[in-house]
């Protein structure tokens, strides 16, 4: 499957590599057909624009190529029906692809904060900024905490191992679980569905979870 997006005059016309085809495809068993049409456009824009990465700012760069209206892009993300399963096992199939059968896989685990500032934001907390934190100062921030579940792989053109995101989760604070009926779950409690789902999808493999004291 090709694709051919138009962008600027109608002679220049971008396509995606046929070694990047099958990649790029495999991600479809998540979406329906016209939702993936929006999610390849995104993901031209992605890897085009090299500095913050918001909807908005991807639509500009691709507008020629990006049919419809720009809410459909935003709804993308906030409305559309398409699940987080599929899409990590095949990203975590590419992932462990390039590690070498005799060796095992190793996960770690971890949670960031990110910030936000905006009253209509859904989820955010007060959360500990450990980057900023030292021994003696604590430092908080409002905002959004994800826990990540990534698989380590070693490339040749860097000595250290590079951590690549296979599924991030968000952590709700107990308050907003109580309030909308939901049992709280702690970053390890969010992060543990992953970890077993990994043993089953790749049963000839072993794994080492790696984590820090959270």
């Amino acid at each position: 499957m090709v694709y051919l997006l138009r962008i600027g005059k109608e002679s220049d016309v971008f396509t995606f590599p046929q070694a990047a085809e099958p990649l790029i495809g495999g991600f479809s068993i998540a979406f329906s057909p016209r939702t993936f049409q929006r999610v390849v456009i995104l993901i031209l824009g992605a890897i085009l624009w090299l500095r913050r990465r918001t909807i908005t700012a991807l639509l500009a760069l691709v507008a020629p190529a990006a049919r419809g209206h720009w809410s459909d892009f935003h709804r993308l993300l906030s409305r559309a029906a398409w699940s987080m399963w599929p899409l990590g096992k095949v990203l975590a199939g590419l992932i462990v692809e390039l590690i070498p059968s005799h060796q095992p896989v190793v996960v770690p685990v971890d949670d960031t904060a990110v910030g936000h500032k905006g009253r209509r934001v859904y989820g955010k907390g007060r959360h500990h900024d450990a980057i900023r934190s030292t021994h003696r100062h604590m430092v908080w921030l409002w905002g959004h905490q994800w826990v990540t579940v990534a698989i380590n792989v070693k490339f040749r053109f860097a000595s250290r191992p590079w951590a690549l995101p296979v599924r991030c989760a968000l952590y709700r604070a107990e308050e907003l679980n109580r309030s909308e009926g939901r049992r709280h779950k702690t970053p390890t409690r969010r992060a543990m569905p992953w970890m077993a789902a990994l043993i089953p999808w790749f049963p000839a493999r072993k794994f080492i979870l790696v984590g820090d004291g959270g």
